[in-house]
């Protein structure tokens, strides 16, 4: 696991909630120089704190860890959900809208 993008996309979804580092860290339970410091690479939140994290953010764990799960897109893992799962929480609202829509045209 690359923690550098982690924390690179812990950061990401936490500007596209419009939160900032203290709005975050006050929601977790947590002291913002943990979140400074998670954003930066330098630690690994815990698997509750990962929890939290998703929750708070909004975001999926396959969102968060991305690069993990990036080379088990040829063992199974279809197209669109590995395009889902690297989209930014603000490009996850507008492709579910989007998908809404074309459903809804579907069906009428």
């Amino acid at each position: 696991m690359d923690k550098k993008q982690l924390g690179q996309r812990i950061k990401i979804a936490r500007k596209g909630r419009g939160l900032t580092g203290e709005k975050l860290a006050e929601a977790c339970h947590i002291h913002t120089t943990y979140l400074r410091q998670m954003e930066t690479g330098v630690k690994i939140p815990s698997l509750p704190m990962f929890v939290t994290l998703c929750h708070e953010l909004d975001v999926t764990p396959n969102y968060l860890l991305a690069d993990v799960f990036a080379d088990t897109a040829g063992s199974g893992m279809d197209e669109l959900l590995t395009l889902w799962e690297k989209a930014t929480p603000e490009q996850l609202k507008m492709i579910k809208g989007m998908i809404k829509v074309a459903l809804d045209g579907m069906n009428n």
